[in-house]
């Protein structure tokens, strides 16, 4: 839904046009299927940070498609997100995309590469 207020775009109607706007530039992804960290993104950090000064103990999340995305679950982890909640067969790369950034967390490794290897994967024609 914050993406839809911040762009004023109706999800339902954006599959009709999207794919030109980010063959034209206007996006550079789906702002429907990765989370746009330069717009929505900096709106959510600021939410964030202004929820945690007024509540330290909050719970912070974020739910739909951008749930079950590599990159923008990456994005919740360094943004201190406490969970993310996607459809059911999102869940399995969810997981996968947490876990990977959990363990890269641990050895010291703060950014992941799973989002790059996922995207070159898909990139090869695979879905």
């Amino acid at each position: 839904d914050l993406t839809q207020m911040t762009y004023g775009l109706s999800r339902d109607d954006a599959g009709r046009f999207m794919s030109t706007y980010v063959q034209k530039g206007v996006f550079r992804e789906d702002p429907f299927h990765v989370l746009d960290t330069d717009g929505v993104g900096e709106l959510l950090k600021l939410g964030a940070e202004r929820g945690r000064a007024a509540r330290p103990g909050i719970t912070l999340s974020i739910c739909g498609e951008h749930g079950g995305n590599p990159e923008s679950i990456a994005f919740c982890r360094e943004a201190g997100f406490d969970y993310v909640s996607c459809s059911p067969f999102r869940v399995p790369v969810a997981r996968l995309a947490a876990a990977q950034l959990a363990i890269n967390h641990k050895m010291g490794d703060q950014k992941s590469s799973l989002a790059q290897m996922l995207w070159k994967w898909r990139g090869r024609g695979r879905k």
